[in-house]
């Protein structure tokens, strides 16, 4: 997955991603149109499929709300990328099949810049800088979950091979 960089900082909490007052909306694509508005509030016009956000510490802090991972998927963005996330949205990100990605170089990424990702192997290209980065990649029970869609998908498959 290849995409533009969105730079954000760190303690990035829930109601960052999705003010409270829109958790009225359960559909990806409208909580999208509404996505960082506080704190970027270009980001969701200006957004396209497989751009990659990036911050700092602590992402998705706040409340355990479900609507924060939907509208971020709901936007087209293809991962996450932060030095730490929060337990809760970690859970919450990879349950709806949203990649999540710990490493401690997003100091060395820029806003814009182009990154190339491979869950795989854990690794993070930068296009723009031509720089390589490690992260920790997910374990392959999570990555199987990630790359079925989701815990729903992850279960129906594998209740079908039952």
């Amino acid at each position: 997955m290849t995409g533009r960089a969105w730079k954000f900082g760190n303690d990035i909490d829930t109601d960052a991603v999705i003010p409270g007052r829109y958790l009225v909306m359960n559909d990806p694509a409208q909580l999208a149109g509404h996505i960082f508005e506080g704190v970027r509030p270009e980001f969701a016009g200006q957004v396209m499929p497989g751009d990659i956000v990036v911050a700092g510490t602590n992402f998705g802090c706040g409340s355990s709300r479900e609507h924060a991972p939907l509208a971020i998927t709901g936007a087209g963005v293809e991962a996450v990328i932060a030095r730490s996330f929060a337990r809760i949205f970690f859970r919450n990100a990879i349950n709806i099949g949203l990649p999540l990605l710990v490493c401690s170089d997003v100091d060395r990424i820029d806003d814009g810049d182009r990154l190339k990702l491979d869950l795989g192997q854990g690794v993070i290209h930068n296009l723009s800088k031509d720089e390589t980065y490690r992260t920790t990649p997910l374990p392959d029970f999570l990555r199987e979950i990630v790359e079925a869609g989701g815990l729903v998908a992850y279960t129906k498959r594998q209740v079908g091979r039952a």
